[in-house]
């Protein structure tokens, strides 16, 4: 709900008013590629030690065109750890 919301109140995004748009925010990983939990709204699953799931909010300017950054994570007891490397900014994304 809160990547969602700074999403949609900068003005991004048709929130859930377009069907399939926009995609969930992201999802369990483990021996499938896509399981659950599906983060979505109303999804109250609480993120805890040992789950792993992608990180993918969707930017939508509806008629225009839409972006999706996907990053896999998994939460250990210390807190996220990413399966990528971050990028140090946007202008040295590599």
């Amino acid at each position: 709900a809160a990547s969602r919301k700074v999403i949609v109140d900068a003005g991004f995004g048709p929130d859930y008013k377009v069907p399939g748009l926009p995609h969930r925010t992201g999802h369990g990983i483990g021996m499938d590629g896509h399981e659950w939990t599906n983060f979505v709204r109303g999804n109250k699953t609480p993120i805890q030690p040992g789950m792993c799931f992608s990180d993918e909010p969707t930017i939508v300017i509806y008629g225009e065109f839409g972006i999706r950054l996907e990053d896999c994570l998994f939460i250990d007891k210390d807190g996220p750890k990413f399966f990528t490397k971050q990028s140090e900014s946007i202008e040295a994304p590599f």
